[in-house]
């Protein structure tokens, strides 16, 4: 009851400060807020001035919800995501998407940065995400936990396609125009908790288990926004290679992902650009009753 009210009082006072009603809610990972820099008319907040709103304190994160107008579709941008290793609750981590719902958005488009687990994935690659292992789920760590409020969706959730088929082949569709297809590639992301990165024995582990793509994020928010009904569409900016040999002497910094994810930047906000455009939205302008 507690989480309904907070996310209820917080969408309300976001909604007496705009009169952007979004249909589209974007959540922009580690090097990749400018996807909001496009967005026109914006009405912007910092988190630490939203009533209820966690904050975000990782270099890459700038901490500003950002509305505005996307190709005559109305946006939220959250520039700065919240993560578990963060000292962050799952539920604080998730209460951004149940906002969103609030607000009347119906798709959420996720992005992050990954570590390539996969041979065929390397630095620079876009990797749309058809699935997730979720770790700290399966250990019990969920967003989910505790009592369900049946206003926002079912107590036992599906997670079998809970990243929308129609969306992941328009991308690929979209890729082939802009001429990028050669960089991207569908697989399966899995959330671990960080803030290390892997060891080679995690690493190893993981490829064998079939993950294309590691990352510290993401999973919570897509189990949230398929447990209330939002469609989902994520992509993870591949930063890195993860090393799984032992004679491997590279390793990774936070650094070095976030200058990949400068690199690619534009790529990145021209195929999320277009894919928003062409998205068939149902809402009538009006926030969904919850």
């Amino acid at each position: 009851e507690e989480r309904k009210k907070n996310s209820c009082s917080c969408s309300d006072w976001l909604m007496s400060q705009t009169r952007h009603r979004p249909q589209v809610a974007i959540i922009c990972g580690s090097g990749l807020g400018m996807l909001a820099d496009t967005l026109k008319c914006q009405d912007t907040f910092a988190y630490a001035d939203i009533p209820g709103f966690p904050q975000s304190t990782v270099q890459g994160h700038a901490g500003r919800l950002v509305f505005g107008e996307l190709k005559g579709k109305s946006c939220v941008c959250m520039q700065g995501r919240f993560h578990m290793y963060e000292g962050h609750s799952l539920l604080k981590t998730t209460f951004p998407v149940r906002v969103f719902k609030l607000l009347g958005v119906e798709t959420l488009i996720v992005t992050n940065a990954a570590g390539s687990l996969a041979d065929g994935l390397k630095p620079g690659d876009i990797m749309i995400i058809k699935d997730h292992v979720n770790f700290p789920g399966l250990v019990g760590l969920n967003p989910l936990s505790g009592p369900n409020d049946d206003k926002f969706g079912p107590r036992f959730p599906a997670m079998s396609g809970c990243y929308d088929k129609g969306l992941r082949c328009q991308a690929m569709e979209i890729a082939k125009e802009l001429g990028v297809a050669g960089l991207m590639q569908e697989g399966v992301y899995a959330m671990v908790g960080g803030p290390n990165f892997e060891s080679i024995a995690e690493a190893r582990l993981l490829h064998r288990l079939g993950v294309d793509a590691v990352g510290m994020s993401t999973a919570p928010e897509v189990v949230v926004a398929t447990h209330c009904g939002l469609r989902v569409f994520g992509l993870s900016l591949i930063t890195n290679k993860v090393v799984k040999c032992y004679e491997d002497t590279d390793s990774v910094n936070h650094e070095g992902v976030l200058e990949v994810g400068r690199l690619r930047s534009k790529t990145v906000q021209q195929l999320v650009t277009e894919l928003i455009s062409r998205m068939e939205i149902n809402n009538n302008n009006t926030t969904n009753a919850v």
